[in-house]
């Protein structure tokens, strides 16, 4: 009698192993397939982020272009600043980069990006911005050493 409660002792013991086995094997599978899944999805928002930026890429450049095209110079100060501004930014954020030289006209890329100041401005129509106090065109006061733009 105590042979045969041993017995099917030790066939619970291994059908409850077996099982945790099988449970434990579906958990691991089912693990997989959602971590897959995650990945599939994150590759998919990352190929339409990067969709959505070459297209307003593509249209920013469109209209810059227009502008071009209608004889606006500072459109083309704009294009030529912002293609600046971003070597001069892959130059700071290089890992190996210690040192960061600019060139001896670092003041035409603070009045490249005053262009592009301006070109918001004309693009916005001067909304928010309060009236020139000098509207006759003459030299403003030059008291310190921050240039206005």
């Amino acid at each position: 009698m105590k042979a045969e409660r041993d017995k099917r002792a030790a066939i619970l013991v291994a059908e409850g192993s077996r099982q945790a086995a099988i449970l434990s094997a579906e958990g691991e599978k089912q693990a997989q397939i959602l971590a897959a899944e995650g990945r599939r999805e994150a590759a998919y928002r990352d190929a339409e982020a990067r969709e959505r930026e070459a297209e307003a890429e593509a249209k920013a450049t469109t209209m810059v272009s227009q502008a071009i095209e209608k004889g606006s110079v500072q459109a083309i100060n704009y294009f030529v600043a912002d293609k600046y501004v971003g070597a001069l930014k892959a130059l700071a954020e290089a890992k190996n980069q210690k040192v960061l030289i600019l060139p001896l006209e670092s003041s035409s890329v603070i009045g490249a990006i005053a262009g592009v100041g301006e070109i918001a401005r004309e693009a916005f129509g001067n909304s928010g911005q309060a009236e020139d106090p000098n509207p006759q065109g003459g030299q403003r006061g030059r008291g310190g050493s921050v240039p206005t733009v």
